[in-house]
């Protein structure tokens, strides 16, 4: 009687053991929550990365650093009669240059102009070697020549119609016009002055 006893208590034993392995302990409410966070901060954050890394969401127009204030600018000055371009116009062109270069879709066109003075025919020949100048800086430092057109304005659309050393100083210039509106740096809100490009005394 006693070995009967100890034997069903022992089966009874195991058949408890076997239920209760059988049925895992569910997770709380509160674990499950924790977990629902994690993995949404992992999202999140993957997500924000690549943002902020210029991924397939990102910006990736934006130009960081030093350069941001050059491509601005999107016009060069030249003294009277030259085609040279000097101060900080060769710095502008440069930082255009290594944009057309770092973007190979994006394309300019190069507008020479020229003060009131000389003949028209004379002017629309220096206007044109303002904008060969600007183009073949801009090919030295990485841009392509697909890139580039040029034309050559002379005298006809001037910015300041004054008849003065100042109006004709503003005029002398080549503007870099972007033809890709989707491609392009920002625009500065102010352009430059001839004086702010540290350009030598007017002839």
């Amino acid at each position: 009687m006693y070995r009967r006893t100890l034997v069903l208590m022992l089966l009874a034993g195991c058949l408890g053991l076997a239920a209760c392995a059988s049925h895992p302990p569910k997770p709380s409410a509160a674990s499950q929550q924790q977990s629902g966070a994690g993995a949404g901060a992992e999202s999140s954050g993957a997500q924000g990365g690549a943002n902020a890394n210029g991924g397939p969401f990102g910006n990736q127009n934006s130009i960081p650093g030093p350069q941001q204030g050059l491509l601005g600018q999107r016009t060069v000055y030249f003294s009277f009669d030259s085609s040279v371009i000097k101060g900080e116009g060769t710095e502008i062109v440069a930082a255009h240059a290594k944009y057309l270069a770092d973007h190979p879709d994006a394309r300019v066109r190069l507008e020479g102009n020229t003060d009131e003075r000389g003949s028209p025919e004379y002017n629309i020949g220096l206007g044109m070697r303002r904008a060969q100048s600007v183009r073949e800086a801009m090919l030295l430092q990485g841009a392509s020549s697909n890139q580039i057109t040029v034309v050559s304005y002379g005298s006809e659309r001037p910015v300041d119609p004054a008849h003065d050393s100042a109006a004709w100083a503003k005029n002398r210039r080549v503007h870099i016009v972007y033809l890709t509106p989707n491609i392009q740096p920002p625009q500065a809100q102010q352009q430059q002055t001839p004086q702010q490009q540290e350009q030598p005394p007017q002839q």
